[in-house]
């Protein structure tokens, strides 16, 4: 499996809605409100073989409320 993190910016007033939309998707195994320039953070996970562009672009971004991505992708460091 391929962990990443997408930042998420909210419409204004709908971060909640957002993070609840997220998780009852169950697609997401962790959601955080943040502070600063994105409103929510949510790390997934994919199979090897997934293509990540394709999950953020049909799973993520179609949620309603959410106005910009940004996705983050690890590596194993050690």
């Amino acid at each position: 499996m391929k962990p990443f993190f997408v930042l998420i910016k909210c419409a204004l007033g709908r971060s909640y809605e957002v993070a609840t939309a997220i998780a009852d998707a169950e697609i997401a195994s962790e959601i955080y409100s943040t502070a600063g320039d994105h409103d929510l953070i949510a790390k997934f996970y994919v199979e090897d073989e997934a293509d990540i562009g394709h999950f953020v672009n049909q799973k993520v971004q179609t949620v309603p409320g959410i106005v910009d991505t940004k996705t983050v992708i690890t590596f194993k460091a050690f």
